[in-house]
């Protein structure tokens, strides 16, 4: 989902944020991964292996086992954390939202045939199990952010969990590497506190955990990150809550 670097009025947050980024993402579609990729290098990994962590880590401990249902990637992009999540929960369907038109239509065709992908989120159904919303909120401005919460919450089933991915300002590897990504311009990160408190209108926090600890030269020690949930020093954090 694109950066919103100037002030829009809008009657919806989402309407809001499609205002003010759509088109900037759109410019970057079709390089965004090699551009990601590149940003990433720093850690010896690819967008493809962080992808794959957020979607094994909603498998491991969101969704207890393969099961029918539907999860919605909110600000899904490209559809990069759509291909794993559809791997590791083959039997969900996986639906996707998103302001750039451009990005959507760079989604595996495939995936597209299982699911709907769409920028008009009132196309979307309001009985989603699982919402993940992974590092959308630092390119909303703050006093944004909240709305967005509570708009993509209503999309969320009695009992559904949303799942938000952030980066953590308090690495000093995710500070480096957010300064030098070009989308990233001007972009204000949220501590893990923040998302609580972002939610506590609309949800009811189930759990953060602190994630990202190694990286790939150090890939040794990663069995142990799921010992350091706890931890602050990850190089993201992911936040559980209920509606």
């Amino acid at each position: 989902m694109s950066g919103t670097k100037e002030h829009c009025d809008g009657s919806s947050a989402s309407e809001t944020i499609a205002r003010c980024g759509g088109a900037e993402f759109d410019a970057v579609a079709a390089n965004y991964k090699q551009m990601v990729d590149e940003n990433l290098r720093i850690t010896g990994e690819s967008s493809d292996y962080f992808a794959a962590y957020k979607a094994n880590y909603i498998a491991r401990n969101i969704i207890r086992g393969d099961g029918p249902g539907k999860i919605l990637d909110y600000g899904c992009g490209v559809g990069l954390l759509v291909r794993h999540l559809k791997r590791c929960l083959p039997d969900m369907q996986v639906d996707g939202y998103d302001i750039s038109a451009s990005s959507l239509d760079r989604i595996d065709r495939d995936l597209r045939k299982q699911g709907v992908f769409t920028r008009e989120i009132d196309v979307l159904g309001r009985d989603y199990e699982v919402m993940v919303v992974a590092n959308v909120l630092h390119h909303v401005r703050p006093e944004g952010r909240r709305a967005l919460i509570a708009e993509a919450a209503s999309h969320l089933s009695p009992g559904g969990k949303m799942v938000i991915f952030e980066h953590n300002p308090v690495n000093p590897l995710t500070k480096w590497a957010v300064s030098r990504c070009p989308f990233d311009e001007g972009v204000v990160l949220l501590p893990a506190s923040e998302v609580r408190s972002l939610c506590t209108d609309t949800l009811r926090i189930r759990q953060t955990d602190y994630i990202v600890f190694f990286p790939s030269w150090l890939n040794w020690l990663r069995p142990f990150e799921r010992l350091l949930g706890w931890c602050p020093a990850g190089a993201q954090h992911a936040t559980v809550a209920c509606r």
